[in-house]
Protein backbone atom coordinates (compact mmCIF):
# COMPACT_ATOMS: atom_id res chain seq x y z
CA UNK A 1 0.00 0.00 0.00
CA UNK A 2 2.95 2.12 0.76
CA UNK A 3 5.92 2.07 -1.55
CA UNK A 4 9.69 2.22 -0.29
CA UNK A 5 11.03 5.80 0.06
CA UNK A 6 12.60 7.58 -2.99
CA UNK A 7 15.85 8.07 -2.93
CA UNK A 8 17.43 11.44 -2.66
CA UNK A 9 17.40 13.91 -5.06
CA UNK A 10 19.53 17.15 -5.16
CA UNK A 11 16.92 19.57 -4.32
CA UNK A 12 15.94 17.46 -1.14
CA UNK A 13 19.63 17.37 0.16
CA UNK A 14 19.66 21.04 -0.40
CA UNK A 15 16.66 21.70 2.54
CA UNK A 16 17.86 22.85 5.66
CA UNK A 17 18.32 20.54 8.47
CA UNK A 18 15.61 21.93 11.06
CA UNK A 19 16.81 20.72 15.13
CA UNK A 20 14.14 19.85 17.32
CA UNK A 21 14.34 23.16 18.74
CA UNK A 22 13.89 25.24 15.27
CA UNK A 23 11.02 23.02 14.47
CA UNK A 24 9.60 23.71 18.00
CA UNK A 25 10.11 27.44 18.00
CA UNK A 26 8.42 26.82 14.08
CA UNK A 27 5.06 25.53 14.65
CA UNK A 28 4.73 27.21 18.03
CA UNK A 29 5.17 30.91 16.01
CA UNK A 30 3.68 32.92 13.81
CA UNK A 31 1.54 30.66 11.59
CA UNK A 32 1.74 33.13 8.44
CA UNK A 33 5.48 32.53 8.43
CA UNK A 34 5.18 28.90 10.04
CA UNK A 35 3.44 27.61 6.67
CA UNK A 36 5.46 29.60 3.96
CA UNK A 37 8.09 27.92 5.34
CA UNK A 38 6.61 24.27 5.69
CA UNK A 39 5.43 24.52 2.12
CA UNK A 40 8.85 25.17 0.79
CA UNK A 41 9.73 22.14 2.73
CA UNK A 42 7.42 20.19 1.54
CA UNK A 43 7.65 20.85 -2.48
CA UNK A 44 11.37 20.58 -1.92
CA UNK A 45 10.44 16.67 -0.60
CA UNK A 46 11.12 16.82 3.35
CA UNK A 47 8.81 14.31 4.12
CA UNK A 48 7.93 15.79 8.17
CA UNK A 49 7.51 19.13 6.01
CA UNK A 50 4.74 17.43 3.99
CA UNK A 51 2.96 16.06 6.95
CA UNK A 52 3.13 19.12 8.97
CA UNK A 53 1.76 21.64 6.15
CA UNK A 54 -0.90 18.80 5.33
CA UNK A 55 -2.23 19.74 8.77
CA UNK A 56 -1.84 23.29 8.59
CA UNK A 57 -3.96 23.23 5.28
CA UNK A 58 -6.00 20.76 7.04
CA UNK A 59 -6.77 23.14 10.16
CA UNK A 60 -6.81 26.73 7.51
CA UNK A 61 -3.58 27.79 9.84
CA UNK A 62 -1.20 30.31 9.07
CA UNK A 63 -2.94 29.66 5.30
CA UNK A 64 -6.59 29.07 3.21
CA UNK A 65 -8.17 25.63 4.73
CA UNK A 66 -7.63 23.39 1.99
CA UNK A 67 -8.84 19.49 2.62
CA UNK A 68 -8.09 18.51 -0.93
CA UNK A 69 -4.82 19.68 -0.72
CA UNK A 70 -3.95 18.07 2.83
CA UNK A 71 -4.69 14.88 1.52
CA UNK A 72 -2.12 15.20 -1.37
CA UNK A 73 0.19 16.07 1.33
CA UNK A 74 -0.50 13.50 3.30
CA UNK A 75 -0.39 11.12 0.84
CA UNK A 76 3.03 12.52 -0.17
CA UNK A 77 4.30 12.04 3.29
CA UNK A 78 2.77 8.48 3.66
CA UNK A 79 4.37 7.14 0.47
CA UNK A 80 7.63 8.78 2.30
CA UNK A 81 6.99 6.25 5.16
CA UNK A 82 5.73 8.35 7.57
CA UNK A 83 3.12 6.29 10.10
CA UNK A 84 1.69 9.58 11.39
CA UNK A 85 0.69 10.60 7.95
CA UNK A 86 -0.78 6.99 6.93
CA UNK A 87 -3.32 7.60 10.17
CA UNK A 88 -4.33 10.71 8.53
CA UNK A 89 -4.78 9.85 5.03
CA UNK A 90 -6.76 7.20 6.92
CA UNK A 91 -8.46 10.11 8.91
CA UNK A 92 -9.31 11.87 5.30
CA UNK A 93 -11.01 8.73 4.43
CA UNK A 94 -12.61 8.19 7.47
CA UNK A 95 -14.21 12.09 7.68
CA UNK A 96 -14.45 12.64 4.52
CA UNK A 97 -11.78 15.77 4.55
CA UNK A 98 -10.76 16.72 0.80
CA UNK A 99 -11.92 13.27 -0.27
CA UNK A 100 -15.63 11.48 -0.64
CA UNK A 101 -16.27 9.74 2.79
CA UNK A 102 -14.99 6.12 2.64
CA UNK A 103 -14.45 4.15 6.09
CA UNK A 104 -13.41 0.84 4.20
CA UNK A 105 -10.19 3.00 2.32
CA UNK A 106 -9.93 4.41 5.64
CA UNK A 107 -9.12 1.00 7.78
CA UNK A 108 -5.98 0.04 5.44
CA UNK A 109 -4.47 3.47 5.93
CA UNK A 110 -5.04 3.16 9.72
CA UNK A 111 -3.10 -0.69 9.98
CA UNK A 112 -0.50 0.94 7.72
CA UNK A 113 0.12 3.26 10.60
CA UNK A 114 -0.98 0.31 13.44
CA UNK A 115 1.17 -2.14 11.92
CA UNK A 116 4.37 0.45 12.60
CA UNK A 117 3.38 0.83 16.32
CA UNK A 118 1.93 4.25 16.03
CA UNK A 119 -0.38 4.87 19.39
CA UNK A 120 -3.04 7.06 16.81
CA UNK A 121 -2.75 4.15 14.16
CA UNK A 122 -3.69 1.76 16.79
CA UNK A 123 -6.56 3.76 18.27
CA UNK A 124 -8.59 4.49 14.90
CA UNK A 125 -7.87 1.32 13.96
CA UNK A 126 -9.29 -0.17 17.34
CA UNK A 127 -12.60 2.15 16.84
CA UNK A 128 -13.33 0.71 13.23
CA UNK A 129 -13.15 -2.46 14.70
CA UNK A 130 -14.86 -1.93 17.68
CA UNK A 131 -18.47 -0.12 15.33
CA UNK A 132 -17.50 -2.57 13.01
CA UNK A 133 -16.69 0.79 10.40
CA UNK A 134 -15.49 0.19 7.20
CA UNK A 135 -14.56 -3.45 8.32
CA UNK A 136 -16.05 -6.52 10.07
CA UNK A 137 -16.70 -5.79 14.08
CA UNK A 138 -13.83 -7.33 15.84
CA UNK A 139 -13.69 -6.25 19.50
CA UNK A 140 -11.16 -8.87 20.31
CA UNK A 141 -8.63 -7.49 18.04
CA UNK A 142 -9.77 -3.83 18.88
CA UNK A 143 -9.19 -4.39 22.30
CA UNK A 144 -6.00 -5.54 21.46
CA UNK A 145 -5.29 -2.29 19.87
CA UNK A 146 -6.35 -0.22 22.12
CA UNK A 147 -4.22 -2.17 25.09
CA UNK A 148 -1.04 -1.49 22.48
CA UNK A 149 -1.82 2.07 22.44
CA UNK A 150 -2.89 2.31 26.30
CA UNK A 151 0.52 1.33 26.81
CA UNK A 152 2.09 4.27 25.07
CA UNK A 153 0.07 6.49 27.33
CA UNK A 154 -2.96 6.63 24.74
CA UNK A 155 -5.17 8.01 27.15
CA UNK A 156 -8.14 7.92 24.54
CA UNK A 157 -7.28 4.09 23.86
CA UNK A 158 -7.23 4.26 27.77
CA UNK A 159 -10.60 5.44 28.18
CA UNK A 160 -11.92 2.61 25.80
CA UNK A 161 -9.96 -0.22 27.28
CA UNK A 162 -12.07 1.28 30.58
CA UNK A 163 -15.50 1.07 28.50
CA UNK A 164 -14.86 -2.27 27.57
CA UNK A 165 -14.37 -3.51 31.15
CA UNK A 166 -17.54 -1.57 32.05
CA UNK A 167 -19.57 -2.95 29.32
CA UNK A 168 -18.35 -6.49 29.49
CA UNK A 169 -16.70 -6.44 25.84
CA UNK A 170 -14.63 -9.69 25.22
CA UNK A 171 -13.81 -9.65 28.83
CA UNK A 172 -15.83 -10.62 32.36
CA UNK A 173 -17.57 -7.04 33.01
CA UNK A 174 -15.12 -5.63 35.80
CA UNK A 175 -15.89 -2.00 37.63
CA UNK A 176 -12.73 -1.90 39.12
CA UNK A 177 -10.76 -2.28 36.60
CA UNK A 178 -12.79 0.02 34.21
CA UNK A 179 -12.57 2.69 37.59
CA UNK A 180 -8.84 2.37 37.28
CA UNK A 181 -8.59 2.81 33.17
CA UNK A 182 -10.68 6.03 33.52
CA UNK A 183 -8.63 7.81 36.26
CA UNK A 184 -5.55 6.91 34.08
CA UNK A 185 -7.49 8.34 30.56
CA UNK A 186 -8.42 11.22 33.32
CA UNK A 187 -5.00 11.96 34.16
CA UNK A 188 -4.10 11.68 30.85
CA UNK A 189 -5.58 14.28 29.54
CA UNK A 190 -8.72 12.75 28.09
CA UNK A 191 -12.00 14.28 28.44
CA UNK A 192 -14.11 11.33 28.13
CA UNK A 193 -12.00 9.62 30.33
CA UNK A 194 -12.02 12.55 33.12
CA UNK A 195 -16.38 12.45 32.67
CA UNK A 196 -16.26 8.55 33.06
CA UNK A 197 -13.65 8.59 36.02
CA UNK A 198 -16.15 11.20 37.62
CA UNK A 199 -18.86 8.56 37.35
CA UNK A 200 -17.07 6.13 38.96
CA UNK A 201 -16.47 8.62 41.86
CA UNK A 202 -19.81 9.37 42.14
CA UNK A 203 -20.89 5.92 42.28
CA UNK A 204 -18.21 5.72 45.29
CA UNK A 205 -19.80 8.28 47.12
CA UNK A 206 -17.15 10.57 46.11
CA UNK A 207 -18.85 13.60 45.23
CA UNK A 208 -16.14 16.22 46.11
CA UNK A 209 -13.45 14.41 44.71
CA UNK A 210 -15.36 14.14 41.24
CA UNK A 211 -16.91 17.75 40.91
CA UNK A 212 -13.50 18.95 39.73
CA UNK A 213 -12.97 15.72 36.82
CA UNK A 214 -16.74 17.40 35.63
CA UNK A 215 -14.98 20.63 35.12
CA UNK A 216 -12.07 19.41 33.50
CA UNK A 217 -14.31 17.09 31.24
CA UNK A 218 -16.21 20.05 30.12
CA UNK A 219 -13.56 22.22 29.54
CA UNK A 220 -11.43 19.69 27.47
CA UNK A 221 -14.50 18.32 25.47
CA UNK A 222 -16.23 20.08 22.48
CA UNK A 223 -19.51 21.83 22.63
CA UNK A 224 -21.55 18.51 21.85
CA UNK A 225 -20.24 16.62 24.67
CA UNK A 226 -20.31 19.81 26.90
CA UNK A 227 -24.41 19.34 26.30
CA UNK A 228 -24.49 15.97 26.77
CA UNK A 229 -22.79 16.05 29.90
CA UNK A 230 -25.09 18.95 31.44
CA UNK A 231 -28.11 16.59 30.59
CA UNK A 232 -26.34 13.47 32.37
CA UNK A 233 -26.26 16.37 35.68
CA UNK A 234 -29.63 17.41 34.57
CA UNK A 235 -31.04 13.78 35.28
CA UNK A 236 -29.36 12.85 38.16
CA UNK A 237 -30.73 13.05 41.87
CA UNK A 238 -27.70 14.49 43.62
CA UNK A 239 -28.70 18.06 44.56
CA UNK A 240 -24.60 18.86 43.78
CA UNK A 241 -25.26 17.45 40.33
CA UNK A 242 -28.40 19.37 39.07
CA UNK A 243 -26.66 22.44 40.86
CA UNK A 244 -23.78 22.38 38.12
CA UNK A 245 -25.98 21.36 35.70
CA UNK A 246 -27.88 24.70 36.11
CA UNK A 247 -24.83 26.81 36.53
CA UNK A 248 -23.31 25.59 32.81
CA UNK A 249 -26.11 26.54 31.92
CA UNK A 250 -25.84 30.10 33.16
CA UNK A 251 -23.06 30.24 32.09
CA UNK A 252 -23.86 29.46 28.49
CA UNK A 253 -26.29 32.13 28.92
CA UNK A 254 -24.43 34.74 30.19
Amino acid sequence: MTSAPAESSPEAEALPVWSAEEWRALLTGPPEGAAQALEQAARGGMALAQLYYGQFLLDGRGVSADPRAALHWFHKAAQAGLPMAMNMVGRCFDQGFGVAEDPAQAVPWFRAAADQGLDWGLYNLATMLTLGRGVAEDKAEALELFRQASAQSHAKSTNMVGIFHEDGWVVPQNMRLAAYYFARAAEGGDFRGAFNHARMLIDAGQMAEALPWLESARAGGHARFGDQMAAWLAAREEEPLRALALQWGEQGRA
